[in-house]
């Protein structure tokens, strides 16, 4: 615990100066890192081939981690020391006020805390100890009740000595507090960062966040809140505030609607890499898979699971299947983001991610707060983690088409798997809640993304869904303002409504695309189609059908999934809509 006189002396300016300090070092470790995955990986690209690039990309990745770390670490050490200071200023100002006090009274302070005073009175309280001149009155609690005795200088010493004990106290617990984490905060030894070293991070975020709740509570982040409540509330931040929230709690950060898209990045980022670190720590530690699986039955003919496999799989089987699929979404993230500069593909941008349950994932090409185009698409049945790989490439192709197209084209495609999707295709596809829990978000995140554009009229925006997640936007435009230009559609099974007047955007802007060979829009009509009685238009209606007023683009590709292929008119016409060359959609004749 400290004395009175180290709480007294302390300058709580060179904790921020050094926090400052601290902090430069983190916002640039955080610059150089966005230098290599932005521009380092693009050389690669440019100069190497086969195995040397290969190589050269995992060095960088490594070199990427690297600054990762460094970012995470210095700025838990910024935040702390700017929390120790903060609330070290309370005790500190509690106890020079007691000085003070004691001062304008000619008290004496004594080394040990105790007060010296002048006594006023010899009489005394019966049963009292008789007071003596000059006697030092040591503080503790309660001892303030002296306050009304006979001579008032007792007590005015008493209060004394036990403000400055308070105060010294208070200290205590704070510098012991902080001292516990900072004592932690500490690199391994060498360049390389591991996997211990990352997972260690994220402890240590966990014990900074316990630590400096008075300083930087959570409770201040907005939750439930509107995009353009959470953004209001981050420009109303200092930058250093904004650096600190975003260090010690990252995931509720890069989950906040209508927060610029830099800031997301960087702290799912931060998310992305602490939980492969920690699921890479998990896998290790399941035992070895037996093997053989399947042994012969003897009696029991042909071939068993073996009893030592059974055992394995009843205790481990799920977990490792779980944290495999989490480990794959995150490798196929990764890999976007190595591709950055191939063939001019631009920066990718992580507005969300999480490894829990099925995973939450979205990743944009190109920055769509500063877009002229954007498009923001909903994957289908079976989509999770770890398959998102698949349709990350989808939007990446898209992305390609859209620049392609005549003009000065600035665009941006979203991956977006912000909702639980179905699973399985005949269990879970007929049912609609899965579209109908998810709009909510999909909703909000398209409000988030207008919000940091600057407002409706900054960027033209295009709903993209495929499969079921057609189904989940007709929900958003159902249930709420979708705030998009255009609607693409691309093998419906139905949006749940049944017209294009009830998609929420202006008329004539819904599109949709049924490749031959595409069963999906028939048999999924009998879940999710929706009625329209004007002028008899029936029940169970798709976008494919006339009535429900879709413009009715031309495909040349096939079957359920090919929507996105490269070098295709399907790809083509959904290209044109993004970037708004109407006139260059071909239509099915």
């Amino acid at each position: 615990m400290p004395t009175w006189q180290q709480l007294r002396d302390v300058k709580l300016n060179e904790y921020t100066d050094a926090a400052d300090g601290w902090g430069k070092i983190s916002s640039r470790s955080n610059a150089d890192k966005d230098r290599v995955d932005n521009g380092m990986f693009a050389k690669i690209h440019d100069t190497q081939k086969g195995e040397t690039a290969t190589r050269a990309t995992e060095d960088v990745r490594q070199l990427s981690r690297n600054y990762q770390y460094l970012h995470t670490e210095c700025g838990l050490i910024r935040t702390a020391l700017n929390g120790l200071a903060s609330e070290l200023a309370a005790p500190q100002k509690k106890l020079k006020q007691a000085l003070e006090d004691a001062e304008n009274l000619k008290f004496t302070v004594k080394p040990d805390g105790s007060v010296e005073y002048p006594m006023q009175s010899a009489v005394l309280a019966p049963g009292t100890n008789t007071a003596q001149h000059g006697a030092p009155v040591p503080y503790a609690p309660g001892a303030a009740e002296g306050i009304g005795s006979a001579d008032a200088n007792k007590g005015k010493a008493e209060d004394i000595a036990q403000r400055i004990g308070d105060a010294v106290r208070e200290a205590g617990e704070i510098d012991s507090r902080y001292a516990a984490v900072l004592r932690k905060l500490k690199a391994p030894p060498g360049l390389t960062v591991d996997d211990a070293a990352l997972v260690d991070a994220a402890a240590d975020t966990k014990a900074l966040q316990d630590a400096a709740g008075k300083y930087a509570d959570d409770s201040a982040i907005p939750n439930g809140k509107s995009p353009k409540e959470n953004a209001e509330w981050w420009n109303g931040l200092t930058q250093e505030q904004r650096d600190e929230y975003a260090t010690l709690y990252p995931a509720s950060i890069g989950a906040l609607d209508g927060l610029p898209s830099t800031v997301r990045d960087d702290a799912n980022r931060m998310v992305l890499a602490e939980s492969k670190a920690q699921i890479q720590t998990d896998l290790k530690g399941i035992p070895a898979e037996p093997f053989p699986q399947k042994v012969f039955g003897g009696p029991r003919v042909g071939m068993i699971y073996s009893d030592e496999w059974i055992k394995w799989n009843k205790e481990y089987g799920d977990r490792k299947a779980q944290l495999d699929s989490s480990l794959n979404g995150i490798k196929s993230i990764e890999k976007r983001f190595d591709e950055t500069g191939k063939e001019g593909l631009p920066e990718a941008y992580l507005l969300g991610f999480s490894a829990e349950k099925n995973g939450r994932a979205i990743i944009a090409n190109g920055n769509p707060d500063t877009a002229d185009h954007t498009a923001v698409y909903v994957p289908g049945t079976t989509s999770n983690l770890g398959n998102i790989g698949g349709n990350i490439d989808r939007m990446v192709n898209l992305w390609r088409e859209s620049d392609a197209m005549p003009g000065d084209t600035n665009v941006s495609t979203i991956t977006w798997l912000g909702y639980d999707a179905p699973q399985d295709i005949v269990k879970d596809a007929p049912f609609s809640h899965y579209a109908d829990d998810g709009a909510p978000a999909y909703n909000k995140f398209m409000e988030g993304l207008e919000t940091a554009q600057g407002g409706p009229d900054q960027s033209h925006n295009t709903a993209v869904g495929h499969s079921y997640g057609t189904t989940l936007i007709g929900s958003a435009a159902r249930q709420g303002d979708l705030h998009a230009d255009d609607v693409i559609f691309a093998g419906s099974p139905g949006v749940q409504v049944g017209s294009a007047e009830e998609m929420d955007v202006p008329k004539g802007h819904v599109w949709n695309e049924e490749a031959d060979g595409d069963k999906v829009p028939d048999i999924g009509r009998w879940g999710h189609g929706g009625s329209q009685w004007r002028l008899g238009g029936g029940v169970f209606l798709v976008p494919s059908d006339e009535p429900f007023g879709a413009n009715q683009m031309a495909t040349d590709t096939s079957g359920h999934s090919d929507y996105w292929n490269r070098n295709t008119q399907s790809l083509r016409n959904q290209a044109a809509v993004v970037t708004g060359q109407y006139g260059k959609v071909e239509h099915v004749e």
